[in-house]
């Protein structure tokens, strides 16, 4: 009886969290305008979403924001993360708490703050792009930290003395020894960092130019009297956004399953 309320509980779990994107997923394949009835199969919402400049704009300013705020929010949060881990007990403690707060704080007072300190004090517009990637940097940075320092702790730490003591160079040893080790952590951050950035809303409402949308700024405005092809063209996107991820975690999971087989 444990067992099967054990696999009713989680058959429920995964039914609330991923039929809904299969709805959609399946009326994306239709000429449907609404959820209900399914008219026929048709391929129109994806030839629409790859064909309007519009959408087509705004996937690849989202997507090119998403690589270039994580890349930037990778190198931050991983440097970050070797200073705090070599660093002091309080200075890492320190550390340590200070990069929490961005995690527990909400979107919408860190997008806020950014907007006041960077566009009212210091008058950056928000036409150069600064804010806005500043806001993804500051959002994203803190989940990068977090998934590089456990791949630390799990390190030797004294492999970097030890590459020191051969005759290797601070640079040269933080580059050839610790960062290979901490490789998958930093993969991790940064993958993460990219979701992260997709997925947000509130901060780049704060600090987006007037003409420029995210997917998810699009997204919401679209809901509220978009046409009907532009709406439907929306489910397609959902649709291919949920394959790109399900296969990137597969990839992922796979090469790590291949690397530990190899460890071994």
């Amino acid at each position: 009886m444990k067992k099967t309320g054990k696999m009713i509980f989680i058959g429920l779990a995964l039914a609330f969290l991923y039929l809904p994107i299969l709805v959609l997923a399946v009326y994306s394949f239709t000429k449907s305008t609404n959820i209900g009835a399914i008219r026929g199969f048709s391929m129109h919402n994806y030839v629409t979403l790859f064909s309007t400049p519009e959408l087509v704009n705004m996937i690849t300013g989202t997507i090119a924001l998403a690589l270039g705020a994580s890349a930037l929010a990778t190198i931050l949060g991983t440097v970050g993360a070797i200073g705090s881990f070599y660093s002091k007990k309080r200075t890492a403690a320190m550390l340590n708490t200070l990069n929490q707060i961005p995690v527990v704080n909400a979107d919408v007072v860190t997008g806020f703050s950014i907007c006041i300190l960077l566009v009212v004090v210091l008058g950056i517009s928000k036409d150069t792009f600064i804010p806005l990637v500043a806001g993804h940097v500051t959002l994203c940075a803190p989940f990068v930290f977090l998934s590089v320092i456990p791949k630390l702790k799990q390190m030797d730490s004294s492999i970097y003395e030890a590459a020191l003591d051969l005759g290797a160079t601070p640079f040269t040893a933080l580059t050839r020894v610790v960062i290979p080790q901490i490789m998958p952590g930093i993969v991790s951050g940064f993958a993460l960092s990219v979701t992260l950035s997709l997925d947000d809303y509130f901060v780049a409402t704060y600090t987006k130019p007037a003409t420029f949308d995210t997917i998810s700024t699009y997204v919401v405005n679209a809901t509220k009297g978009a046409q009907t092809n532009i709406k439907t063209a929306l489910w397609a996107l959902s649709t291919v956004i949920f394959v790109c991820v399900v296969l990137l975690v597969l990839i992922m999971n796979i090469r790590s399953h291949r690397a530990e087989r190899r460890g071994s």
